[in-house]
């Protein structure tokens, strides 16, 4: 009887979904989302310790955009060199992060809860994370800055790539490239991973493991200009294939066999899933630190509107996971004032109650 009844619910919570998907087209709907984020965007600039109205932070960027002639007499130069170099060197080069760090963790959630039929994966399943958080302990505590401002980052990025490829090694050691399977060989890495992080955080100097740790927490104050570039090229070039291969990542939802049978080639689709996912991950992870719940919870709130179909899915979850993490980075840097609190607190925070609600809404039907 529970069987029913649980069936029933979970037809019910796809005709809503359903019937929401079908009051919205998908083009409106983006469009809506990117305008949406725009103005966030906007907002998060202008808020913080010095407070800039809207119009300065739109002129700004106008004129350092060399739009000013779109009107004139909007973008009148009429602000300080000082409130200048805020928007431009400082906030606008940050909420770009932020946006570009949601829609990639946002990105790998959706698609590795796909290829591993795992409604609870999320980015830092495979241990990619935990590789991050290795390299920068490493170049934190014992190299220093050997390659100037970027050297946190790079070996951040290096460190996720060793734990994507010690879980592919894993796996062909184990011959284990079903989706459990490679999911245990992530998990096992990711112990490995951190038991040495800490091994080095103790190996240290004790007096500055607060700086890692203040890197393990989360954060955006790294966001440059001339460093951008790396974590934007990842999400649109991994974005791009993954969307292109949305119809796999439907069949994948399915199961093995029945994505074999409609011509998925299953185990090289879900490792090269895995690489772009941990590209992605890497490039995010070495900019911002670790930050957590955007990548599990997201997906999950785009089906619950908009049904399961990853055509949908994958565009609507990057643009929600940069909302959501432009909003949090708001919300860190005005709830603390003058400091800025650690956005991964924020996001564990909020994304753990979230996903409690979540649950608790949808009590009988598989996430």
């Amino acid at each position: 009887m529970s069987g029913v009844s649980s069936k029933v619910r979970g037809n019910r919570a796809s005709r809503s979904a359903t019937v929401l998907s079908g009051y919205v087209p998908l083009p409106m709907l983006v469009v809506t989302l990117v305008i949406l984020l725009l103005g966030l965007m906007g907002l998060a600039i202008g808020v913080g310790s010095v407070s800039i109205q809207q119009s300065t932070v739109w002129g700004v960027i106008a004129n350092k955009l060399s739009l000013a002639w779109l009107h004139p007499t909007w973008f009148l130069p009429d602000w300080s060199m000082g409130r200048e170099n805020i928007v431009w060197a400082v906030r606008l080069p940050r909420t770009i992060l932020a946006a570009t760090v949601g829609a990639s963790l946002a990105l790998v959630g959706a698609s590795l809860q796909s290829v591993t039929r795992n409604p609870l994966a999320d980015p830092h399943l495979l241990g990619i994370s935990s590789g991050a958080a290795l390299g920068a302990i490493i170049a934190l505590l014992h190299t220093g800055m050997v390659l100037g401002a970027v050297t946190v980052p790079v070996f951040a990025f290096l460190g996720a790539l060793l734990a994507m490829f010690l879980v592919l090694l894993v796996a062909n050691f184990a011959v284990a490239h079903s989706a459990g399977r490679l999911i245990l060989a992530g998990v096992a890495v990711a112990f490995v991973l951190t038991s040495l992080g800490s091994l080095f955080i103790f190996m240290g100097d004790h007096r500055a493991s607060h700086t890692v740790i203040f890197w393990m927490l989360g954060g955006l104050g790294l966001a440059q200009w001339g460093q951008l570039w790396f974590p934007i090229s990842a999400l649109v070039l991994g974005s791009a294939y993954l969307i292109y291969n949305a119809r796999y990542l439907n069949a994948m939802i399915l199961g093995d066999e029945t994505a074999s049978t409609l011509g998925v080639p299953v185990e090289r689709f879900r490792i090269v899933v895995i690489v772009v996912c941990a590209l992605l991950t890497g490039a995010a992870v070495a900019f911002s630190g670790v930050i957590g719940f955007v990548g599990l919870m997201v997906p999950h709130i785009v089906r619950l509107l908009m049904g399961g179909d990853y055509r949908k899915v994958l565009p609507l979850s990057a643009l929600l996971g940069a909302i959501f993490l432009v909003v949090a980075d708001i919300v860190a840097r005005i709830i603390m004032p003058p400091q800025d609190m650690p956005i991964g607190i924020l996001t564990g925070l909020v994304g753990g109650v979230g996903f409690v609600v979540l649950m608790r809404k949808r009590r009988g039907v598989a996430l």
